[in-house]
């Protein structure tokens, strides 16, 4: 291949959106097998649903699928958990970090910067060196439930917020928060009518990283919740399982498609900020 087509930008367009398609094709198999009866999944997982629910030699099962998927794993329930767990734990982290980072760039002392490093030596410790230590603190304190989730994805969550957020605040002309204080705001008039709104981009794209760590996680609340009360999606989808290893993959396929939908819309309204606010806090961090 000439050296001048790869960089005609032709050439670039068609490279990703094949690309694309390859990430999208995953999901476009999930919601292909939603519909077909669970044993021809397994037999032909990459054909296309065809006939009729009645007739036992065709492949289509229809809606069935997502009524026993429901039926089987209390999925609404599990949906209000998750929902409940994910909007209160990103809010939490946006609010809290928001704060935070604007203290350490604003503070710019031993503290700040020791606070820093260490919200960045949060990113790269691996889970599994705590997670059996966390169960059990967990327990200890009380924070088996939805809202002590909260806390804990906002310890787990904060190194990335609190990374992207102050390379925003660098970008930041204090002169306009000077100003602001001689006209007389106080210091919660000064963060949120004049830096969030600066910071949005950025907020907005933390807001889906995190929503979708959040809402798709597995291991954590299933290591910290009392399961006998509560279960997120993830949790839920399990108990499709049945005995010596057998799934039912169509009700499995039908929950996930449940479970992808709501995110994939999220993310879809707020792709544009997603560019813009990763560019924002790494440029300046």
């Amino acid at each position: 291949m000439n050296v001048n087509e790869t960089r005609h930008p032709k050439f670039w367009t068609v490279f990703f959106s094949i690309l694309s398609l390859l990430w999208v094709y995953p999901l476009i198999l999930v919601l292909i097998n939603s519909f077909k009866k669970k044993i021809f999944i397994s037999a032909n997982p990459f054909s296309l649903p065809s006939g009729s629910v009645s007739n036992p030699k065709d492949t289509a099962a229809g809606l069935q699928n997502y009524t026993v998927g429901i039926q089987r794993t209390d999925f609404f329930s599990s949906f209000l958990w998750s929902l409940v767990i994910t909007v209160g734990a990103v809010a939490l982290i946006l609010l809290c970090c928001s704060m935070c980072a604007w203290w350490i760039v604003r503070v710019n002392n031993w503290a700040a910067r020791l606070l820093y490093t260490l919200f960045l030596f949060n990113m790269i410790v691996p889970f599994q060196m705590v997670m059996f230590t966390l169960s059990n603190i967990t327990d200890q304190l009380g924070l088996a439930t939805p809202w002590g989730l909260w806390i804990i994805y906002l310890g787990f969550g904060a190194g990335l917020a609190v990374f992207i957020f102050t390379g925003t605040v660098k970008g930041i002309p204090q002169s306009l928060e000077e100003s602001a204080m001689i006209d007389g705001a106080n210091v919660p008039q000064i963060f949120f009518q004049i830096v969030v709104p600066i910071m949005k981009p950025s907020i907005v794209s933390v807001g889906i990283l995190e929503t979708m760590w959040i809402w798709n996680d597995y291991l954590l609340p299933y290591l910290t919740l009392d399961l006998n009360k509560y279960k997120t999606i993830p949790i839920a989808v399990q108990y499709l399982r049945g005995g010596y290893g057998s799934i039912d993959m169509g009700a499995m396929m039908g929950c996930l498609v449940l479970a992808i939908i709501p995110i994939v819309l999220f993310y879809v309204v707020c792709q544009k900020y997603i560019v813009k606010g990763v560019l924002a806090g790494a440029v300046k961090g």
